[in-house]
């Protein structure tokens, strides 16, 4: 990938949205074209325990667990999110933000097996909406951009208590307390100030065995071991931690390999032979709505609810049209829609409908918050210029 792209790409706020999109897209010309039944044959096609698609999906994407879960810990003890009075703001609207997109696909689901997808479009994908901010600049407020990190941040959590609670089948009480003891041994090497990092990731690893035979979706392993990494409040010396080093070294890897590989396996959809009318399915059109609609006005509706009684100050130096552009940008649902959505269907049909839901939904949201995004930013120095 390094000669695709000139090095100083890579350092780009940007560069993880892109190369995104662009295997996003690579993903789904293959899907389409002569390769098409190459494609699938080779997701499907077993490397020793696991198929392709299983090693991505189970293994890589438990690393960028590893990463949300490094990342959620590092704010909550020590960044953006480390007072209740910062996590307010965005905690409700990351609350919102997944309450109402779920209740408009359960609308268009009701009484029909899809209405298990109902945490599709409930997800926020951090890599995408922060790489759109950060193509434009200064044409957004520093407080949007922190709003939008804590908000994606507390999304993230909540995918994963979903993940946990609501899409584990079957449970293997055995497995489940060999995980709960390793889990255990973790949290006691953070107690006794073990510092270097490959006794937990070696425990991590075992963890990971026991929560896959336990029948929970083994990516949870990811987010337990990042919760017992150790983290130095010191402001003197912080990004000595263990924590730090885990999450400085797995960063680029998960950006630049672990996610566009992800893309590339499950953002292709094959659209041959498909009609018109699997736009208008309830779960294409579940997803959609919920993205684009559900997103903007559960965390637009509750942000100014959350103003205008007083609870929360609005975000320093922004207007309503720049943070109706984020919130539309929270519509971005991708990675983790993705994700839920092979965890919540077993029909090939249902899943293809749910990824085109999430990749049209998730194009609207990424041109509307955009486009928005510039006007709001034109509108305030055509106003600035005729003052």
């Amino acid at each position: 990938m390094s000669s695709l792209f000139p090095p100083s790409f890579f350092k780009r706020e940007s560069a993880p949205g892109i190369v995104l999109i662009i295997l996003s897209l690579v993903a789904l010309v293959i899907a389409n074209s002569r390769l098409g039944t190459t494609y699938t044959s080779l997701l499907h096609a077993n490397l020793g325990p696991l198929s392709l698609e299983g090693w991505v999906n189970d293994v890589l994407m438990s690393v960028f667990f590893l990463v949300v879960g490094l990342e959620i810990k590092r704010e909550m003890v020590v960044g953006e999110l480390a007072s209740w009075a910062k996590r307010l703001l965005p905690g409700i609207a990351a609350l919102a933000g997944m309450a109402v997109p779920a209740l408009i696909f359960v609308a268009f689901n009701w009484g029909h097996g899809s209405a298990q997808g109902w945490a599709i479009p409930s997800a926020t994908d951090i890599a995408f909406s922060l790489g759109i901010v950060s193509l434009l600049g200064s044409r957004v407020p520093r407080s949007l951009k922190l709003f939008l990190t804590a908000l994606a941040i507390i999304d993230d959590l909540g995918a994963v208590l979903v993940i946990g609670l609501f899409y584990t089948p079957h449970v293997n009480v055995l497995d489940l307390v060999g995980a709960l003891v390793i889990f255990i041994c973790l949290c006691l090497c953070n107690l006794v100030g073990i510092r270097p990092l490959w006794p937990y990731l070696l425990l991590g690893g075992v963890l990971w065995c026991m929560i896959y035979g336990s029948g929970i979706h083994p990516t949870l392993a990811g987010v337990l071991l990042a919760l017992t990494i150790p983290l130095s409040r010191s402001q003197q010396a912080p990004r000595t931690s263990p924590l730090h080093r885990l999450e400085h070294l797995l960063s680029q890897p998960t950006s630049f390999f672990i996610l566009p590989v992800f893309a590339l396996a499950n953002a292709g959809v094959s659209l041959v032979g498909v009609s018109s009318s699997v736009l208008v399915s309830p779960v294409t059109l579940g997803v959609t709505c919920g993205l684009v609609v559900g997103k903007t006005l559960g965390i637009f509706g509750v942000v100014n609810a959350l103003v205008k009684t007083r609870w929360v100050a609005f975000p320093y130096g922004a207007n309503q049209q720049q943070l109706l552009g984020v919130c539309i940008l929270c519509g971005i649902g991708f990675t983790m829609s993705l994700f839920i959505s092979l965890l919540a269907f077993q029909q090939a049909a249902a899943i293809s409908e749910a990824k085109i839901g999430i990749l049209l939904g998730s194009f609207i949201a990424g041109v509307g918050g955009y486009m928005v995004l510039r006007h709001a930013h034109s509108r305030n120095h055509q106003t600035a210029d005729s003052q």
